[in-house]
């Protein structure tokens, strides 16, 4: 079969697309024929070598997939051959990426995929969507009637936040950079959306909501914790998932008087029963077309290096015009 192999770390250029053998279905897995997969900010971080990853060889990159399913291992009793399928928390803690035509995946991670949802649509929500759902309803125990403010609401998390915030029942303010992601993120739902290139993020928040947000969702690599702290309300609760070098100032005071919480998290550790919680409804809200994948960009398999130069590009360079998920069809 064919794959997007890394054989080292480094540029995008390492990945190389190889014959390679197909994959056996160990117990309690599925191999599954890999119709589409997406790319993730963490996907170009495991590649490069920025974080430092215990990887197969020759290790493919990608943790999302959706597909059909091939052939089944000893045990799995949840799935049969030619069900469709979508996966998430591959090609981290030693786990075999998705860039590839079939891939073997323990079926605890492997969820049904709605008739009414394409491959492309299933894939390019399965990493942001968990990831979404775990931060809003895991974490920050998101109640209607809230007011959340989102950070970069056009994003790949983002999008996925404003739009399950508001299927929550909640008031949505968010962030964008140009007038045009402004408008995508106004089509996703948010109730308010802030230009950040023409308006001050602290000013307009509190005056969309005088008494702070109750959730603050915060995706740039240097928070603010001083404007962070000043949004929020009384118990309001502040989501970490980005910054992994950031050592920022923290106003202690402010911050325990206010009765604040920080919640930092990342989905890979969830459990395999949180992940299913998540996935079934994101299932549901996807099938009644509550929940739409925004897709940003698509390239084939065999054009994998330029997908993770295009991520690379926007996420730690703030370059080009990426708004949403990168999909590979494979």
């Amino acid at each position: 079969m064919k794959a997007a192999c890394v054989r080292r770390t480094g540029a995008p250029d390492v990945i190389q697309i190889e014959d390679v053998p197909s994959p056996q279905a160990g117990p309690g897995q599925i191999v599954i024929d890999v119709e589409a997969a997406s790319v993730n900010p963490i996907d170009t971080y495991v590649r490069s070598g920025v974080i430092a990853a215990e990887l197969p060889a020759p290790y493919f990159p990608g943790c999302d997939a959706a597909g059909t399913v091939a052939a089944l291992g000893d045990g799995v009793k949840d799935f049969k051959v030619g069900d469709r399928v979508w996966c998430t928390n591959q090609g981290l803690v030693g786990r075999q990426g998705t860039f590839a035509q079939q891939i073997a995946v323990d079926a605890q991670w492997c969820y049904p995929t709605p008739d009414s949802v394409t491959s492309d649509e299933i894939a390019s929500v399965a990493l942001v969507g968990i990831t979404a759902h775990l931060g809003l309803f895991r974490e920050a125990h998101l109640e209607p009637g809230e007011t959340v403010l989102v950070i970069g609401g056009s994003g790949g998390v983002g999008s996925m936040v404003v739009q399950m915030a508001k299927i929550a029942g909640a008031t949505v303010i968010t962030t964008a950079g140009s007038d045009e992601k402004a408008q995508r993120a106004a089509d996703y739902g948010a109730d308010v959306v802030i230009n950040y290139q023409k308006q001050s993020i602290t000013e307009a928040v509190m005056q969309a909501a005088p008494a702070g947000v109750n959730v603050m969702w915060e995706t740039r690599r240097e928070p603010d914790f001083d404007a962070a702290v000043g949004m929020l309300a009384e118990r309001g609760r502040m989501i970490l998932m980005a910054g992994r070098d950031a050592r920022p100032e923290f106003p202690v005071g402010p911050f325990y008087v206010k009765e604040c919480s920080l919640h930092g998290f990342v989905m890979f550790k969830g459990t395999p029963l949180e992940l299913r919680k998540a996935a079934d409804q994101i299932n549901q809200w996807m099938d009644d077309g509550r929940l739409k994948a925004n897709i940003g960009a698509t390239f084939p398999l065999q054009q994998a290096a330029e997908a993770h130069r295009l991520q690379e590009e926007a996420t730690l360079h703030g370059k080009g015009n990426l708004t949403g998920k990168i999909v590979v069809k494979v």
